[in-house]
């Protein structure tokens, strides 16, 4: 039993303690910055904030699974010279382990109306990132619903 008191005693000192606070902080900023890229339509750029398995969700569209379906999705957006997407994180959550986080954000998508006007429709979102092993965050899973509230 000494034994088995000596493992558990240096295991449990041998656990990193994650600072969920800062680990949301950075999130949050990583979040702020692909906004940023997307405003750039840089597909590649764009794209490399998803995971190669991570799924989109989109009110009233078709679920999009992997990298390859989210590339059509970016690729047909940026080819309408009206699309405009920004997104600021309203607040973050993060797991104890730290290797997990989701936000709740509110996102801007203008495209040009029938008549040539730009329309801006507000949504909310949730999305769901995962720590890599090289400690960045991707995003594994976005769901975005139109905002009734603006």
């Amino acid at each position: 039993t000494i034994n088995a008191i000596l493992v558990i005693t240096f295991l449990s000192c041998n656990q990193q303690t994650v600072d969920t606070k800062t680990e949301g902080e950075k999130l949050m900023n990583v979040s702020r910055e692909w906004s940023k890229v997307a405003a750039t339509r840089d597909v590649e750029k764009t794209l490399s904030y998803w995971a190669d398995n991570a799924t989109v969700i989109s009110a009233g569209e078709p679920t999009l699974k992997g990298k390859q379906a989210i590339r059509q999705m970016v690729e047909g957006s940026f080819k309408n010279p009206s699309f405009k997407i920004s997104w600021e994180p309203e607040s973050v959550e993060i797991s104890k382990s730290g290797d997990v986080g989701y936000m709740i954000e509110h996102d801007d998508l203008t495209v040009n109306d029938s008549t040539g006007n730009p329309k801006t429709q507000h949504y909310k979102s949730v999305t769901v990132w995962k720590k890599q092993a090289d400690g960045s965050w991707k995003n594994v899973v976005d769901v975005m619903s139109p905002d009734s509230s603006k």
